[in-house]
Parts: structure tokens; sequence; C-alpha cells
């Protein structure tokens, strides 16, 4: 199925890119594919989280996706202020197909580094979306507050680029899988699922 109808059977838009003006730590809004999402989601199960934080929402399709899917609370962290007020506008139209299902969907506006984890935030996902210096001072966020709550989290890389995967092995974090989108030719395009124990 084409991203255009499988957006339409969310009743969202999130096709296309779009790049920040000027230099930021922050990367271009880039979706992840939904054939990647399908192959991810075979063999992964989110509902065993509390709630899932995508960092870098973009316009909203993993949020969408795994809500719809799973029907579990999903929070979406998005720093740009148009692709916000978009993901906002497909939050609104997708409510409507979605009205069924009884898990909360948010949308924050703002900074991943500045997003406060909450102790039922248990899975985290990222596709690349800011520099490993972001990435550190988030992931610091995130193991504070398994430290003031203690807790199983799990982390999702999509495309993970080796800087992210250095930051994460400072961490007691284990590797439960890896994931290749198949006929990637891209030796990036895979998923890589990190578990912190309780």
């Amino acid at each position: 199925m084409s991203a255009k109808k499988y957006d339409r059977e969310l009743g969202i838009r999130t096709v296309g890119l779009r790049e920040w003006s000027g230099q930021t730590h922050y990367n271009r809004y880039e979706a992840t594919p939904y054939e990647a999402l399908d192959t991810l989601f075979r063999s992964y199960n989110v509902r065993r989280h509390k709630r899932v934080v995508d960092f870098g929402c973009g316009r909203g399709r993993v949020a969408f996706y795994i809500h719809r899917r799973f029907q579990v609370p999903v929070v979406g962290i998005e720093a740009n202020d148009k692709t916000y007020d978009e993901a906002l506008s497909n939050k609104a139209s997708y409510r409507v197909k979605a009205r069924h299902i009884s898990a909360p969907i948010r949308l924050k506006y703002g900074l991943a580094e500045h997003y406060e984890i909450r102790p039922h935030d248990t899975c985290f996902y990222f596709f690349n979306p800011f520099s490993s210096e972001v990435f550190k001072k988030v992931l610091a966020n995130i193991m504070a507050s398994v430290e003031e709550t203690p807790r199983t989290i799990d982390l999702v890389l999509y495309y993970p680029l080796a800087e992210y995967k250095k930051e994460v092995k400072r961490y007691p974090f284990r590797k439960i899988n890896k994931i290749r989108v198949p006929g990637a030719e891209d030796r990036y395009e895979k998923f890589i699922i990190y578990r912190l124990s309780a």
C-alpha cells in the first residue's frame, strides 16, 4: 500500500520532507516508511508499554500508526512550529476515524531535551530527529527518570547512526532485537531495540 493510501486510511497527511532553515541541532522532517513500521511491529509488540514517546514526531505518522494498531497511550514531541501545527490538524482528522480508541494520544510542542519524562513513559522511539548532543541530553533525562521511578524501558532506533549507538552503550541497555527492512539497499535501514530492565 502506498504512503498516501495509508495516510488516507488513518485520515492524516504525512508525506513529504521539511528542512529546517539555518543551522540547528534538529534534523529535517522525514516520516518513517509505513513498510518499515509494518516490518517492525510484526515482531515487536508495544502493548506491554504504559506509554510510547515519539521524539521528533513530525506530522505524527508513527504516533497515529501505533495508537491505531495497539490502542496504547502515545505522546509525540515536535519542535518545528509549522510541522507541529500540521500534526495537530492530523490529530483532529485522525480522531474522527479513531473515536472508538479510548487510549489518549497527545502532541507536545517543544525541544526534546525539555520534555519531562513521566513515570509511565516506557518506550521511546527515535528516527534520528536530532544531533547526538541532543540525543545525549534526552537519554540522560530518560535515565534520571528511571533512577527516580525504576521500571523497564525500551529504546527503538530506526536508521541507527553510530553516534546514537555509542551514547546508548554508556548505559546498561541490552540489545534485544535488530530488524532489517526487507529489500532495503541502505545498511542503516533497520531498527535496533534496546531494553533496560528494572
